[in-house]
């Protein structure tokens, strides 16, 4: 059990945290023991827990009281690396004069930002930084695109937890990985452009022309795009009279019926426009008048009700939802008119965002969001691969999105080629199988078809999906795997037992895999205080039934001694 130790304010991103790395923790309570004391304020504490962890970004009055050396502080930014891993530290942060037993360097200086020290049979960790108000900003701003390809976040629960583990502290986690997959894939795709015939000599068109020739040329010329899917970009230019006239068929109109054949019978979302010839309100006032979508959801009523019938989900593609909570709720009522669902997801059209939107959509009546992601490239912009409460939400839940095809080929953006886009992919699926969570892909409407044929690449990214052990899942799925997730609580037993139950009662479970309890065993410390974080067993927690699990603590090891389903 961790006993945790933060300002009041701080209170709702422990709880979130919390919910992130799931192992047994309360806010601490003075007549209780704890293996692990975290503590996250300026306070006076005693060192009578196994590990106690202190994270602050300032000098403290327990500094001052036990003598730890500080350097200096800082208000910059910074990168720090510890054994393994790299990661920022946004906010305040804290140097030590300390060399033996460093946990964290600055990447830059070599100071030392975090250090472990030996206190008789316990230890103190002191860390240079404040972990709560880093994972509010990650959760609330989220990172700089130069730091969209590290899991900041996740990197921090690990620092943590083999920071517990190579103490010699058995740790018990309910993971981030569904039972019999190594993580999710969220299939998605934002439907912008269904139809060419939508569009007159507009901007989309004009567009279309020139990527399909002159930068098909150029591409070509660079050995960017192969002489076949050149002369295809031509031969689709050279249609769109015929198009216009009903005697060749309209390509972009096809994109259901070709991801349907591209994914093999996988249920994906798709993000649907409400409203034709509407752009919106942005930031700094209306948006430009080209934001506006050339089709609203009644113009593709009929594949709409095809996509519903195969069990593809269909979400809200919003345009003011972002903003204004009335606006929201008549954005998302059109296309729950369309489907018959009552229940809809958002992704904002142009990933339109600020810190207020969970809380606009919540008003609005949406149950999920999956804007929070990055235009102009691909990441992690929340510092995670899990699907958080926002805070200040209470339903709503945010799946981040982490690869938009635009955000890889698009010219304006990283313009990568297939075959440069493809290690970044798989770094992204490496980290995903490591941390668990969830990889959530944006493929557009019409990345399948000319000028854009983008078909390879998403062939490929769907083959080495399945091959890693991926679930293949809609948005609504993922989500409602991940609030079972949250259902699941640890309960304190009699006196000496750490964990007594783990409790967990799925609701709307149906196709939706069950849950692991992961227990680590503990790992060893060197006296440089180099730790590793030990191995772990996993044991099934069905999602068909409600369950208790009772564990006990024997020696260091956790071993299950009921399992019992309530049915």
């Amino acid at each position: 059990m961790i006993g945790v130790i933060a300002e009041v304010a701080e209170h709702d991103v422990v709880r979130e945290f919390f919910e992130l790395f799931k192992t047994p923790w309360e806010f601490h309570q003075k007549d209780r023991s704890y293996d692990v004391l975290l503590c996250a304020d300026d306070c006076r504490v005693e060192l009578t827990a196994k590990l106690v962890v202190i994270y602050f970004g300032k000098k403290t009055d327990f500094d001052a009281d036990h003598r730890l050396r500080v350097s200096h502080e800082s208000q910059t930014p910074r990168l720090v690396c510890s054994k393994n891993d790299r990661f920022p530290i946004y906010g305040n942060s804290i140097a030590f004069l300390n060399t033996e037993g460093v946990l964290l360097k600055d990447e830059v200086s070599q100071e030392c930002v975090g250090y472990i020290e030996k206190n008789g049979e316990n230890s103190l960790a002191r860390v240079g930084f404040d972990l709560f108000g880093e994972i509010r900003t990650l959760l609330t701003q989220g990172q700089p695109r130069a730091n969209a390809n590290i899991p900041t976040l996740e990197l921090h629960i690990a620092f943590l937890r083999e920071l517990i583990t190579g103490r010699g502290i058995t740790l018990v986690e309910i993971p981030p990985v569904p039972e019999g997959f190594d993580f999710i894939a969220c299939l998605t795709h934002d439907v912008d452009h269904p139809s060419i015939r939508q569009h007159k000599w507009d901007h989309t068109i004009f567009g279309f022309v020139y990527r399909a020739t002159l930068g098909s040329l150029r591409k070509l010329l660079s050995r960017q795009l192969s002489l076949s899917d050149f002369l295809k970009n031509w031969l689709a230019v050279a249609k769109l009279p015929f198009v216009y006239l009903g005697l060749a068929r309209d390509f972009w109109r096809e994109f259901a019926d070709q991801y349907q054949v591209l994914e093999l019978g996988v249920r994906s979302t798709f993000f649907i426009i409400p409203y034709k010839d509407r752009p919106g309100v942005s930031t700094n006032g209306a948006a430009p008048s080209f934001r506006a979508s050339g089709y609203g959801a009644q113009d593709i009523a009929d594949v709409i009700r095809k996509l519903v019938s195969e069990g593809h989900e269909v979400g809200l593609h919003g345009i003011d939802a972002w903003a204004d909570s009335s606006k929201g709720s008549e954005e998302l009522k059109e296309i729950q008119r369309l489907t018959g669902t009552v229940e809809t997801g958002v992704r904002m059209h142009w990933l339109y965002y600020d810190q207020n939107t969970p809380k606009v959509l919540e008003k609005a009546g949406a149950i999920y969001d999956s804007t929070f992601g990055y235009n102009e490239t691909i990441g992690y912009r929340a510092g995670t691969t899990q699907v958080y409460k926002p805070l200040g939400t209470t339903q709503l839940m945010e799946l981040p999105l982490h690869v938009m095809d635009t955000a890889l080929f698009y010219p304006s953006r990283m313009e990568l080629s297939p075959a440069q886009a493809t290690p970044l992919l798989d770094k992204m699926q490496d980290n995903a199988g490591h941390f668990g969570g969830v990889l959530t892909v944006n493929w557009h409407d019409r990345s399948l078809a000319p000028e854009r044929l983008w078909d390879t690449s998403y062939r490929n990214l769907l083959a080495s999906l399945k091959s890693r052990g991926a679930w293949l899942a809609t948005a609504g799925q993922s989500v409602d795997w991940f609030r079972n997730r949250r259902k699941a609580r640890f309960e304190l037993a009699a006196e000496g037992v750490e964990v007594g139950a783990i409790t967990f009662a799925p609701e709307g479970s149906e196709n939706i895999p069950g849950l692991r309890l992961r227990i680590y065993n503990a790992g060893t410390a060197s006296s440089d205080g180099v730790f590793d974080s030990g191995s772990y067993t996993d044991t099934s927690i069905p999602s068909s039934a409600s369950a208790v699990i009772n564990a006990r603590k024997e020696s260091t090891l956790f071993s299950l001694t009921r399992i019992n389903i309530e049915n």
